[in-house]
């Protein structure tokens, strides 16, 4: 089954999925392959999308391939499989066979093993097993391993988690360039630049200057997260013009930008939330902005 990633990302809401199944329904097949997607984030999407759909509705075995640090790694490593590929599809020589190993195993029924062994991304799933050593000496053999440098690895990985130092507070507000970014999907009537209302792989940025407030007959918001009755009928509730335009005539805030950022924050990967933010912190570094407002929901 072939479809374009853009053409996926722009259809999830209006039935792309359903529009698959049912071409691959009729086919009654043992098993599905998504991909491998390598590193790329909307494919990569797409891929884990359709193979949960496919897992679900058609109770088969489903496999998928991506990057370490694709986005729908995040979104769907704890749904189904995903073998561990490169970057690029120059790694298909290496990601193909590993796929058609896996997928062999779960079709004839056979035992699945670690993440090691298999070639498949972290599931966050722990198996207990007996281990012919005790814990002891094998800790103290991965000890001896680590004091002389030689590779090591552990049963039980925890997770990486970014530590963002805080910086250092504006020293005079009232002179200060303020910028609005929001994850709440807030974007102009018609959603021009067709951001996901989930799993979002894009950002827009949109101009608000010489507004007093966000008027509903010029914003929207596309966001599958919430009820988005009130901030469909004040979108300053998500993104506040209304309010940061008082502080800035009342000099409590030097400006405001004559635009803000936006995505949507539900489903919405790490890796694709940190790819955002170096896109457009270049901008507002060029922009001369001074701090950010970050609005949710």
């Amino acid at each position: 089954m072939i479809c374009g990633d853009n053409y996926f990302g722009s259809h999830i809401e209006s039935g792309v999925v359903d529009e698959i199944l049912e071409l691959i329904r009729p086919l009654s097949p043992d098993a599905f392959v998504a991909g491998p997607a390598f590193n790329a984030g909307r494919y990569g999407v797409a891929c884990g999308t359709m193979a949960k759909a496919v897992q679900d509705a058609l109770s088969i075995p489903v496999v998928s391939g991506m990057y370490r640090e694709n986005p729908g790694v995040d979104m769907f490593r704890k749904d189904i499989y995903i073998i561990e590929t490169k970057d690029s599809s120059a790694d298909m020589r290496n990601a193909a066979p590993k796929m058609a190993k896996l997928l062999k195993k779960l079709v004839n029924g056979e035992e699945v093993l670690g993440p090691k062994e298999e070639g498949y991304l972290e599931k966050g799933i722990r198996v207990n097993y007996f281990n012919e050593r005790r814990g002891s000496e094998r800790a103290v053999e991965l000890l001896v391993r680590k004091i002389k440098g030689e590779e090591t690895y552990t049963d039980y990985p925890m997770p990486v988690i970014d530590h963002v130092a805080p910086a250092p507070p504006l020293k005079d507000l009232s002179k200060a360039k303020i910028a609005l970014i929001t994850s709440g999907g807030v974007v102009p009537q018609g959603n021009p630049d067709h951001i996901e209302s989930s799993s979002a792989t894009k950002w827009g940025k949109y101009s608000i200057a010489g507004m007093d407030h966000a008027d509903k007959k010029d914003f929207m918001t596309i966001h599958g997260g919430y009820d988005r009755a009130f901030i469909t009928e004040d979108p300053d509730l998500c993104i506040p013009v209304d309010a940061l335009r008082k502080l800035e005539k009342e000099g409590v805030i030097g400006k405001l930008t004559d635009y803000f950022i936006t995505t949507t924050g539900t489903g919405t990967a790490t890796n694709s939330s940190k790819r955002f933010a170096e896109e457009y912190i270049p901008l507002l570094k060029e922009d001369g902005v001074d701090a950010v407002l970050m609005v949710s929901t």
